[in-house]
């Protein structure tokens, strides 16, 4: 079985967790370094992947970064896990396709054990309660090492999302664990079960990993 470093970085600026996941790319290209999967919360930023459009974004109180994973624009905020998972899918499964599946199925399963049924619908991306959005997925694929990921939503404010169209939606389309549950959840209860579900998933054993100790892998490569 493969290993894959866990790396919580709690709360972290979004450009600076962007430039870790490309120098992960650029090393687990080289295979300097194992698979990775970041955990982060951002503080509040929009996202547009590359088929977003301008339009989308109804306000710019937030700051915007244009990026390389596909979809439209998003939003990050408090109360947010997000997932980038840095695999490489040369010794796994070289499908694009298969790997948002088992995304999918991840946040799916994670839901379940909080009763939440959740769903993947047909033409659209990401995760659904129902008709509402409560996990967006978008994905970039660089040499066959995947990067950027899954945002799901624990507590985070919804009222963030009325900033944009998210995935060209209008905001009252996105939903929470917390709302789906009427009771408050933090995120470090959902990180639990995510990242046991993420080994099963995944076919993987996760070694967690300090941000020292990463830092000192990154400085060594």
């Amino acid at each position: 079985m493969t290993k894959t470093l866990l790396v919580d970085l709690q709360i972290r600026d979004y450009k600076e967790t962007l430039e870790l996941q490309h120098r992960l790319v650029e090393l687990r290209a080289k295979g300097v370094v194992p698979d990775v999967l970041l955990l982060v919360e951002h503080p509040h930023v929009i996202t547009m992947g590359k088929s977003a459009k301008p339009e989308n974004i109804l306000s710019k109180v937030f700051p915007v970064y244009e990026i390389e994973r596909g979809g439209d624009v998003t939003y990050h905020g408090y109360g947010q896990i997000v997932g980038y998972p840095i695999l490489d899918l040369n010794s796994r499964d070289k499908d694009i396709k298969n790997y948002l599946r088992k995304l999918e199925r991840l946040l799916i399963e994670t839901l379940a054990q909080f009763g939440i049924a959740a769903q993947r619908i047909e033409g659209r991306v990401g995760v659904w309660v129902g008709q509402k959005k409560i996990a967006s997925i978008g994905v970039a694929v660089r040499g066959w090492i995947t990067f950027h990921g899954f945002a799901l939503n624990v507590s985070t404010d919804l009222s963030c999302f009325e900033t944009i169209n998210p995935c060209g939606y209008d905001s009252s389309v996105m939903t929470s664990m917390t709302e789906q549950l009427g009771r408050e959840l933090s995120t470090s209860e959902v990180k639990r079960p995510l990242t046991r579900i993420f080994e099963s998933v995944f076919e993987t054993e996760l070694e967690i990993s300090s941000e020292e100790a990463m830092t000192a892998l990154l400085d060594d490569a």
